[in-house]
């Protein structure tokens, strides 16, 4: 349930914005043995974000549930700061 009293709550993602940048999305594929979560959006919806680091890079993960299966898909991976503002555009709903 989506509430504000909710410790673990996650952000919201805003609604996009016309001129939102287009995120090439790729299937998800394991390239480390290990991956952070850094920050994480809200599942209240069909899809959710999650903003990971491996390999000393960062990238956004998008999970959606269609049709009663997951999809999951990642961003081109870089550098911390490239991607934390592409995150930053992603919860304005700049990007997607």
């Amino acid at each position: 349930m989506c509430g504000e009293a909710d410790d673990l709550h996650g952000k919201h993602v805003m609604p996009m914005v016309a001129a939102a940048e287009l995120i090439e999305w790729m299937p998800a594929t394991p390239r480390t043995e290990r991956m952070r979560v850094r920050d994480y959006t809200c599942d209240c919806g069909p899809v959710v974000y999650e903003l990971c680091q491996a390999g000393g890079l960062r990238f956004i993960r998008r999970v959606s549930r269609l049709n009663g299966r997951l999809v999951v898909e990642e961003s081109p991976r870089a550098m911390a700061a490239v991607v934390d503002t592409l995150w930053a555009e992603l919860l304005r709903g700049e990007a997607r």
